[in-house]
């Protein structure tokens, strides 16, 4: 059973018409809220999870998917339970990120706050495990919010906790789940609730890693797709409703991320940089522009990029910049009905490279992210989905370097052992790069003691190995050496088994198994610097 629906920010349906009739407390709610008529996701959905039927819902970012998963879990506990034990938990919401989970607690508290002797909790990561573990034993908890790690966490180390009565368990974000590599973490919470239970996958991109979880976990859902429109990235005004610019006055800052995003969330005007940790989820007002430097690996994440613009029928631009040599991802994304309109650049935009390098000069800090963040780029690129589309080989990375604002080209593989263009880059000849200083003193003092250490461990290894006697080469072997053909051949597997080596620091490094210190150091971007 399958429900197509046109992207429109609002149907004429209001959210006292549905069937079966929403509660007298949650109509308030949402009224409070100046929510009166639904979206299209939320009138199709929102009847569905109220009649106890599981739903797999193909819906575009921004389209208020939020308040259709919601509302239905709070009207399910409402029939259900009218007086829940302090252990006993009713419903689960896990979403990707702790920012996304912050959001969906915040929105559903006023919801929530409407069933008696209901508490819920927000889990997620960046606070002890130990203190909400704390927490929900003094306190309790009927409904868990928050990421998969956190969740399976509690889940398996508190074993008072009471999942026989459990009604509902929402996934959002769905895709982005299991791209983050928490299949397991999903599959074990999922093997702890009761199979008769509501089950909500809420998804912006369908894969077949989501079909199979949508098998796995859920009963003969009925699919509910929200279809974009062609004009998706130019969407017209609709009505407004009324959006909070403030930090809601329960939240607490506690992670450099969320503080960011807080900061960039209450300014009038501003521009947040960021990677596509912020693509997905976040529902920030008033955002007018979105501009990709690069186009992302997965096409699937080009949708969420340009999410966070348009919102609710809000007008907004997204702006991606392709080479010349990368325009057939324009016809790739039409494909997949994602329009793009060509613009023209300036030409009368000012060359800033000068302004960097200068920077980089007077501060290594500049220097050393300007060097990771071209070496990021190129082995990014690599493993681009696209690859028929971006060639790394035919990078440019004589101009790519110049526009990092680099001083020298890195010495990096992908740079030695490839006949990469190195066109158009000048290199500062007058400059030592180990004689460029931390502005910060603290970092310089710790640098010097660093590289001091450095100097004393090489001459210790040097005094306690004796020197080998060299051994000349009999003459035949001396003699003896590589056809072109064996050499390209010995130099094609050592590049394949580099890029199977950089592909699984990646890999690691997306799972949060190692971090970007430890990814820079094992890719040898640490030794650029």
């Amino acid at each position: 059973m399958e429900f197509e629906l046109p992207n429109k920010a609002l149907t004429t349906m209001r959210f006292s018409e549905l069937n079966p009739p929403l509660s007298e407390k949650v109509l308030e709610a949402l009224s409070e809220s100046g929510f009166n008529f639904c979206t299209p996701v939320q009138a199709a959905t929102i009847p569905l999870l109220c009649s106890f039927k599981d739903v797999a819902v193909d819906a575009a970012t921004g389209s208020g998917k939020t308040l259709a998963f919601v509302i239905p879990l709070v009207e399910i506990l409402r029939r259900s339970s009218s007086n829940p034990k302090p252990h006993q938990v009713l419903g689960i919401i896990i979403s990707p990120t702790r920012e996304l989970s912050h959001q969906i607690y915040h929105v559903a508290q006023p919801f929530i706050s409407t069933l008696a002797n209901v508490k819920s909790m927000l889990l997620v990561g960046g606070v002890e495990v130990k203190s909400d573990m704390k927490k929900i034993e003094e306190e309790g908890a009927n409904i868990l919010i928050g990421t998969p790690g956190r969740l399976y966490d509690i889940m398996n180390r508190m074993d008072f906790l009471d999942f026989k009565n459990f009604e509902i368990l929402i996934l959002d974000e769905a895709d982005r789940l299991l791209d983050m590599g928490f299949q397991k973490q999903i599959t074990s919470i999922i093997s702890l609730l009761p199979k008769l239970r509501r089950t909500g996958l809420f998804s912006a991109t369908q894969t077949e890693a989501v079909e199979e979880l949508a098998r796995a976990g859920l009963r003969n859902p009925v699919r509910v797709e929200v279809r974009a429109e062609a004009k998706l990235l130019n969407a017209p005004a609709a009505s407004k409703q009324p959006e909070s610019t403030k930090t809601p006055s329960g939240l607490q800052i506690e992670t450099v991320r969320e503080k960011a995003l807080a900061s960039f969330t209450s300014l009038s005007n501003g521009v947040l940089l960021c990677t596509d940790v912020a693509a997905r989820g976040l529902d920030i007002p008033g955002v007018d522009c979105i501009v990709q430097y690069d186009p992302p690996q997965d096409p699937n994440v080009f949708i969420h990029r340009v999410g966070r613009t348009a919102r609710l029928g809000k007008q907004g631009h997204a702006v991606v910049f392709l080479l010349p040599k990368e325009e057939s991802y324009v016809e790739f994304l039409r494909i997949r009905r994602v329009p793009l309109q060509e613009r023209k650049c300036s030409d009368n935009a000012p060359d800033v490279v000068p302004q960097i390098r200068s920077a980089a000069k007077k501060d290594r800090d500049v220097m050393e992210k300007g060097v990771r963040a071209f070496v990021s780029y190129i082995r990014a690129y690599k493993e681009h989905h696209c690859s028929y589309i971006f060639r790394w080989k035919e990078l440019e990375i004589g101009k790519l370097a110049m526009g990092h604002g680099l001083l020298q080209l890195p010495l990096m593989p992908e740079v030695k052992h490839h006949s990469l263009s190195t066109e158009g880059f000048v290199p500062v000849d007058d400059i030592n790069l180990e004689d460029i200083k931390y502005r910060d003193k603290s970092r310089e003092k710790q640098r010097k003691k660093n590289l001091q250490a450095k100097k004393e461990a090489k001459e210790k290894e040097k005094e306690a190995k004796p020197e080998k006697p060299s051994k000349t080469p009999s003459a035949p072997t001396a003699m003896r050496k590589k056809t072109a053909r064996q050499r390209r051949a010995q130099q094609t597997i050592e590049d394949e088994e580099e890029l199977m080596q950089d592909y699984r620091l990646l890999k690691k490094l997306k799972k949060g198994t190692i971090d970007e210190n430890e990814y820079a150091k094992l890719t040898g971007a640490e030794e650029l610097l």
